[in-house]
């Protein structure tokens, strides 16, 4: 199968007196059956790149989707992918019987019937203003019409600031439950402050700082290439010797982010630990920062 994404070189630079580009050298591909966490602080340029998925700004570099460019093709990229915003896109003053009727009239692949029975699973009224719907319901029903559009490719801006826990739970097992009836040939792409919620979710990862990508590999690699050491301070010199990624002091002992090549070499030092994704977007950040 051909990638559903692919990114070669991707730059952008809002504005051309200064120096600091958004985007700066970034490449990644899509493909079917994956989950891409899209990790970055603010100011990564996570934004920036979504954006430029969506065609809604002009950028260097090679961008396509479904083998579209986003801006020359844009009405055709958006009959393959959707997007949900970390912010309420919908029309407050329309009730959901009208947004569902709207959707039927602007785009031919929208099902109706599916809409209906995925919010038939919530406690959302079909006669209600989107208005007055909470913010939870909100991101429920904007996910039952994107995933009503039947489109190969989601995208996913913080979908889940600012929800309760019991929302986020239903949030992502709905979103689970749509990728998983795609037999293996859609994607999604998350964008997320909440590393530890998603992570079981993500097949990939590509980490973003300050423009650049500082990682872009499957979520498996991650795991595998990395371990936390936690050892007595007396060992420090010997692990600085290898190079760690990071490094935090505990109560008498001090955790080593280091990787998976030394972890033999330091096995009678210490305990040894599997890491998290966490562990190793937080160390890159920082390490992005000396």
């Amino acid at each position: 199968m051909k990638p559903l994404i692919q990114v070669q070189g991707l730059g952008k630079q809002y504005h051309k007196v200064s120096a600091k580009q958004a985007l700066k050298d970034v490449s990644f591909t899509l493909e079917p059956g994956q989950i891409l966490g899209l990790l970055g602080h603010n100011g990564a340029g996570k934004s920036t790149l979504i954006q430029s998925l969506l065609g809604s700004l002009r950028y260097e570099g090679l961008v396509r989707v479904m083998d579209l460019e986003p801006i020359r093709d844009h009405a055709a990229v958006m009959r393959h992918l959707a997007y949900v915003s970390d912010v309420n896109s919908l029309p407050d003053w329309m009730t959901v019987a009208q947004i569902i009727k709207y959707m039927l009239g602007v785009n031919p692949d929208f099902n109706a019937n599916f809409a209906y029975k995925r919010l038939a699973k919530t406690d959302i009224n079909s006669k209600t203003r989107i208005g007055a719907l909470s913010k939870g319901m909100k991101v429920q029903l904007h996910l039952a019409l994107v995933m009503a559009t039947n489109c190969q490719i989601l995208i996913l801006d913080e979908p889940t600031l600012g929800l309760d826990l019991m929302y986020r739970d239903t949030f992502y097992r709905h979103l689970l439950e749509w990728f998983e009836a795609g037999d293996g040939k859609r994607s999604i792409i998350i964008s997320s402050h909440e590393v530890d919620e998603i992570e079981h979710l993500l097949t990939d990862v590509l980490i973003l700082k300050q423009g650049r990508s500082v990682m872009s590999s499957s979520l498996e690699s991650v795991t595998e290439d990395y371990f936390i050491l936690d050892a007595a301070h007396q060992y420090s010199d010997q692990i600085q010797m290898m190079n760690p990624l990071a490094s935090e002091p505990g109560l008498g002992t001090y955790r080593w982010l280091l990787k998976s090549e030394y972890q033999q070499q330091v096995q009678s030092l210490g305990n040894i630990y599997s890491v998290k994704l966490a562990d190793v977007f937080l160390a890159l950040q920082k390490e992005a920062e000396k």
